[in-house]
């Protein structure tokens, strides 16, 4: 029995749900595929003791009322239910280096972000208002990055770098490493990365940042339940094996691995580009968009630590840690020095539900490089299929645990007698449930020098085949969440997306 539908999104990240519900609002008939035993790409949360963990969404920006985030998620209408924790507002994110005590924050809000750094660097206010400024232009020339407006790229700014910007802003090397503390977010590469990214990744959480209560999660499984809501349908433990093509070159139907089979009018993939690559068949597509593809270099992936803490044993603390050895580290820090690792990490808490003062569990992330995991790369491990991955693997997690810890321990002293237990993730357990290509944590690396390298657009050669997610243009919640409109403007009109946005924003 084949199954028929307007729209078919294959992988239910953050990219494919958002693509689903606003085509789904549309009146269409849509269907998700999942290969997973969970929905949400990078959203996935696992639980364990009884407390929820984020694999990849550890705070949120944009989320007050008028902002960007806010303003998509209200039109996507899961806005009201989200349980938000705001973090703090004078340092949701502190920096710090080596033995140094201080922790510098980035706080909530530009002039309070100028306030709090002022204290520390009293002679750069003038600088860090040049850097707020210069953050929110080259936000304002992003299409969507207002919501409604702006359609294409002003290509100079694709081209500026980040490096020699923030060189340009301040000549104080501490001032220069603070700005770039949170760098972990685009994966650590301030020498080469395009300053949009930065500028994209930072302006968000100026803004406002906050915390999914729950886990970010909650994010997919209210994008699920309004898709329900719509009539369309989500699948899982349905990965998408075969695509079926008719004589013209036209997509007609994907098949699972299961065998079945689903028709639709048009497709969109949610998933590693690579993947969606060797569905369609290498002969189908240009050689020199094969070649550019195949070239890209996958961002770092990270090793993690969750830790479940004793009750009523560590403060909690209400905002991330960014933590270097030394300062020149933030310039490119995914290069690492195996012996000395981690050489920087961040560090997250979540308060315990009924002593909020204190923290119920910690979660430490640092770089490490798929070559690490190499010699398990054909073990293949996730809670729908599981199978172990052997002794020397179980070694090897329980020295680069060791390691953490002791580095947290310098700015955690006694953090080991706090522990109740720890749990573990790799760079192959980020390839085996989210399906990134080498376990990467952002898609692909940008550079200043070519940044239309790595940009690819929503259309695909084949004329019924869309594209979205991290892997297509930028990564991020925000990132993800504008590429996905950007899919659907390019599906049924730009017009049509920038009208209802328009008629949500006069509503409000």
């Amino acid at each position: 029995m084949k199954k028929a539908y307007d729209i078919l999104v294959i992988g239910s990240g953050l990219g494919g749900l958002v693509s689903a519900l606003i085509l789904a609002k549309e009146g269409l008939k849509v269907c998700v595929l999942e290969k997973n035993n969970q929905y949400g790409g990078n959203l996935q949360t696992f639980s364990r003791d009884k407390l929820i963990f984020d694999t990849g969404v550890h705070y949120l920006g944009g989320l007050s009322k008028g902002q960007n985030l806010n303003q998509f998620f209200s039109y996507l209408e899961i806005m009201n239910d989200l349980e938000l924790q705001l973090m703090d507002k004078d340092g949701y994110d502190k920096i710090s280096f080596g033995d140094d005590e201080i922790e510098y924050p980035h706080a909530q809000g530009y002039q309070n972000f100028v306030e709090q750094l002022s204290k520390y660097f009293p002679e750069e206010k003038e600088n860090l208002e040049n850097y707020c400024e210069e953050i929110q232009y080259v936000c304002s020339q992003f299409p969507r990055y207002h919501v409604v407006g702006k359609d294409s790229y002003n290509e100079e700014i694709l081209h500026l770098n980040t490096k020699r910007f923030i060189e340009s802003v301040t000549q104080n090397k501490k001032l220069q490493a603070v700005l770039l503390g949170s760098n972990f977010l685009y994966a650590g590469d301030s020498e080469n990365v395009p300053f949009y990214v930065h500028a994209l990744t930072v302006n968000s959480y100026i803004q406002s940042a906050h915390k999914c209560v729950r886990g970010g999660s909650q994010i997919s499984k209210l994008l699920i339940r309004k898709l329900r809501e719509y009539g369309a349908e989500v699948h899982k433990h349905s990965e998408v094996s075969e695509f079926i093509f008719n004589e013209n070159n036209t997509l007609i139907s994907v098949k699972t691995k299961t065998g079945k089979e689903y028709a639709a009018k048009q497709f969109i993939s949610n998933i590693e580009i690579r993947s969606t690559i060797k569905l369609i068949g290498e002969e189908r597509l240009k050689k020199s968009f094969l070649n550019r593809v195949l070239s890209w270099k996958p961002v770092s992936s990270c090793f993690s630590i969750y830790i479940v803490l004793k009750p009523h044993y560590l403060p909690n603390f209400n905002y991330n840690r960014y933590h270097y050895s030394s300062e020149d580290l933030v310039w490119n820090a995914f290069r690492y020095r195996k012996e000395v690792w981690p050489e920087t990490y961040m560090l997250s808490s979540t308060p315990s539900k009924h002593h909020p003062e204190f923290a119920e569990s910690l979660t430490a992330i640092s770089y490490m490089d798929f070559d690490e995991v190499k010699e398990w790369e054909n073990t293949f491990n996730t809670v729908a299929d599981e199978h172990e991955r052997g002794t020397a693997y179980e070694r090897f997690k329980l020295e680069k645990t060791e390691k953490m810890l002791d580095a947290l321990e310098h700015k955690i002293p006694n953090i080991r007698h706090a522990i109740k237990t720890i749990y573990t993730s790799s760079p192959l357990s980020y390839r085996d449930y989210i399906g990134n290509f080498e376990g990467n944590m952002y898609g692909y690396m940008k550079s200043s020098e070519n940044p239309l390298k790595t940009m690819v657009s929503p259309r695909t050669k084949i004329d019924n085949l869309f594209l979205t997610g991290q892997s297509v243009n930028m990564h991020g919640i925000l990132g993800v969440t504008i590429g996905a409109f950007n899919t659907c403007a390019e599906m049924i009109g730009k017009e049509t997306i920038d009208m209802r946005l328009t008629q949500m924003i006069n509503k409000k």
